[in-house]
């Protein structure tokens, strides 16, 4: 059987009739503004860390139940996105280097990174710095 999918609204709505809370009176338990709170029950905005924190506390569950919540929503809602399945059909992959090919990936010894010149620089007796030069 199908694990059937919970939206954070949904799962809201329904401790608000289990608990018998109205919408106005959890803004005020949770210190968040009614418009906030209807938005939420609307799926006009997502649920976010701070809300789950709130949340969590007041009906006693952890906030990563909550984010866990909107993460499989949003995850479900990228699912169904065809413009997003056109993009990620075309990306291939990342593949290791070799340990071998890593070790010669190193800069060849004519050339040197902006760090190995400024070493070289500071080495070179009575030499000045670019930024200490007068003009």
């Amino acid at each position: 059987m199908p694990k059937q999918k919970q939206i954070p609204s949904v799962v809201l709505l329904s401790l608000l009739d289990e608990y018998q809370i109205s919408p106005l009176r959890l803004s005020k338990e949770i210190s968040l503004s009614y418009s906030m709170v209807r938005q939420l029950l609307f799926d006009k905005s997502k649920f976010t860390a701070h809300t789950a924190v709130r949340l969590a506390k007041f009906f006693g569950q952890t906030p990563e139940y909550w984010l866990d919540l909107q993460n499989y929503a949003d995850l479900d809602e990228a699912a169904k996105d065809k413009k997003l399945a056109a993009i990620v059909k075309n990306i291939t992959r990342a593949k290791k280097q070799p340990a071998s090919a890593a070790k010669s990936a190193k800069p060849k010894s004519g050339s040197k990174t902006l760090a190995d010149k400024r070493k070289k620089a500071a080495k070179v007796p009575g030499a000045k710095s670019a930024a200490r030069k007068k003009r």
